[in-house]
């Protein structure tokens, strides 16, 4: 499978294949997954090529790390590019005072914020220890953004801590001492990792269902932003949730929650778009996020063998190029939106 580096910018690079595996799902998200489903997954993504992996000790507070820890044995830490994030705390706790979240059946454990220089350090040292690894690629900054933290005032509070208490600093002095190869943020917002990139040297950032077949506001200064820096992007959440990829079907989500009309009647325009060129939108949704030159990567979600089987298929589906330009006539992407039929004739 096709890598690119996540930017050209620091002494090692991280080469990132094209599709990445995202390990929310394998924290038990909203539903609890046979250890066996899990470790089927992983291999299957490294059989199919995938060569990035990402996690973090909010998946299932710390199970996902530690499944990653039993698949990294087998196909080898050397083989892959491993990213996990920093931010939150895992705390032995009472059981009325366990944090789970959307996670279930996970460990006993509270979480608690820290984005402070001893909080990275500390996450840092843990992960490594459920990962059963002696270093990450890439370490991301956790859940900085307004739909993590609640509101605008306590997204900035959380920044102003990274900076002001030596979040940044030890980030900066892992990647110096080559610890690491890469720092940036895992948010569910452009404009936080916008405001990061005002503040310090980042490379890269993991941006969750914030540039889309549904939504590309990103393009208006972010993304701009990142190709003048050589900034890379990992793209999560290529299908808002899940809608993109159920189509406008009742029930269907967005943002992690049912979607509203508005969003309802655009996925119907969309698809009815796809239908046209017998597309399926799921397949129109994932390659389309690859079209710009800072996304790197896209990792999608699966808790399967088959799941992933699936999504690597779906980067193989043919998509006519008037797909695209139909799209964009009937004002459903935007006209400055850089497509997929565009970076392969580059």
């Amino acid at each position: 499978m096709k890598s690119l580096p996540l930017n050209n910018r620091t002494a090692r690079p991280v080469p990132l294949t094209r599709m990445g595996f995202g390990g929310a799902p394998l924290g038990n998200l909203y539903r609890a997954v046979p250890e066996t489903d899990a470790q089927a997954a992983l291999k299957t993504a490294f059989d199919a090529g995938i060569r990035y992996f990402d996690t973090a000790p909010q998946y299932g507070l710390g199970l996902s790390e530690v499944r990653f820890a039993t698949g990294i044995k087998k196909f080898g830490r050397e083989n892959i590019q491993l990213s996990t994030k920093i931010g939150r705390l895992l705390l032995d706790c009472a059981p009325e005072d366990a944090t789970p979240g959307a996670f279930v059946d996970v460990p006993q454990k509270r979480i608690q914020f820290d984005y402070s220089y001893d909080g990275v350090m500390r996450s840092y040292e843990a992960s490594k220890a459920r990962l059963k690894v002696e270093n990450a690629d890439i370490l991301l900054v956790h859940d900085v953004c307004v739909f993590s933290q609640g509101s605008q005032q306590a997204s900035d509070a959380r920044v102003r801590e990274l900076f002001d208490d030596g979040g940044y600093k030890a980030l900066s002095e892992l990647r110096d001492a080559g610890e690491i190869a890469a720092i940036g943020a895992g948010v569910n917002e452009w404009q936080v990792c916008e405001r990061l990139l005002g503040l310090g040297d980042f490379d890269g950032f993991l941006l969750a269902g914030r540039y889309t077949l549904l939504e590309q506001d990103a393009l208006e200064t972010f993304l701009p932003l990142c190709e003048k820096r050589d900034v890379g992007i990992i793209l999560g959440g290529p299908y808002n949730s899940g809608i993109l990829a159920t189509g406008a079907v009742k029930g269907a989500k967005y943002n992690y929650e049912d979607a509203p009309e508005p969003v309802l009647q655009r996925v119907r325009d969309i698809e009815r778009v796809c239908a046209a060129h017998d597309t399926p939108l799921i397949a129109a949704a994932l390659q389309f996020v690859l079209g710009h030159p800072s996304v790197k990567t896209v990792v999608p979600g699966a808790v399967s063998a088959s799941e992933v089987e699936a999504n690597v298929a779906l980067l193989d589906v043919p998509i006519p190029d008037g797909l695209w330009s139909d799209l964009r006539s009937a004002g459903l992407i935007r006209p400055d939106a850089l497509l997929p039929s565009q970076q392969e004739n580059n």
